[in-house]
């Protein structure tokens, strides 16, 4: 069932000032963890599986198909506690290094869509709450397929990350960089795909991207502040795009996890809103 515009947006307005409410309160390492976890970064919306309603939260995290096409089927694996099937065996420094540099305890290199060159700036303290509210996820055993590629992988994703600080939390436009590129990684998706992945030098935010699943086509939206993109649109236009999934009044198309982002603080989506305002405008690709 579809919400009505106005009564989805007070629902959202009480869990937002509720989680404005808790982050004035000393806020634990699992609490944040939990946040991006479950809310800004969506790793759901890759890694557990779809039942027939949406997520299938019996099985949080074990692992999906995300894609398949020409050039690589791709899985995102199980990362529950398991250790057989999850990542139960591997050290916290090891899973900090899989989901900001891309490589394995064995050596062996992490392919796309793990969005690394997002994930490489994650900052220390979230990347320690991401990995200990991990590891307190009911271990579910479910093995993936390895992924299969139809093009050589790099050697590596880039030297080795010594240390990361992020930006102070607020509602301001340096945070929501932060948020939409290395926690969010919404920029990933925004930004016309080239050769070797998104072209964030030249087409950064300005969408175009095609998205094929059961729902039909999708195509990513120009998030610059041009007439093609966002110029003409409100922050609360924004939000409600972001947060509930509604654009002119209408449901937007996965496979943006509008579910997990419903709960996301107010502070945060107008971070978010306020970065996007400074990008360069650019047409939407042709």
């Amino acid at each position: 069932m579809i919400l009505r515009k106005a009564s989805a947006r007070a629902a959202l307005l009480l869990v937002g000032a509720a989680a404005v409410g808790g982050a004035a309160q000393a806020e634990t390492q699992l609490e944040r963890g939990e946040y991006l976890v479950r809310v800004v970064a969506a790793c759901g919306n890759c890694h557990t599986p779809f039942g027939p309603t949406g997520p299938d939260m019996s099985q949080e995290l074990a692992g999906r198909l995300v894609e398949k096409n020409p050039a690589f089927e791709a899985w995102a694996p199980n990362i529950t506690p398991d250790p057989e099937t999850g990542v139960g065996a591997w050290s916290d420094a090891e899973l900090k290094r899989a989901i900001r540099e891309g490589i394995r305890p064995d050596g062996s290199l992490i392919g796309p869509p793990m969005p690394f060159v997002f994930y490489r700036d994650l900052g220390d303290a979230d990347l320690d709450a991401i990995v200990a509210f991990l590891r307190t996820l009911p271990a579910v055993k479910s093995e993936t397929p390895a992924s299969v590629y139809n093009f050589p992988l790099p050697p590596d994703y880039g030297p080795p990350v010594e240390s990361v600080t992020a930006p102070a939390r607020g509602p301001t436009a340096e945070y929501g960089e932060y948020l939409a590129g290395p926690v969010a990684h919404c920029m990933e998706c925004h930004s016309k795909f080239g050769p070797a992945g998104p072209m964030l030098s030249t087409h950064l935010g300005s969408g175009g991207n095609e998205f094929h699943g059961p729902w039909g086509i999708s195509i990513t939206a120009n998030l610059t502040p041009h007439a093609d993109g966002i110029a003409g649109r409100s922050d609360e236009e924004l939000i409600d795009m972001i947060r509930l999934g509604i654009r002119d009044g209408k449901p937007m198309l996965p496979p943006m996890g509008y579910p997990y982002y419903a709960k996301m603080t107010d502070e945060d989506a107008q971070a978010i809103v306020a970065y996007l305002r400074t990008l360069p405008p650019l047409p939407l690709p042709e």
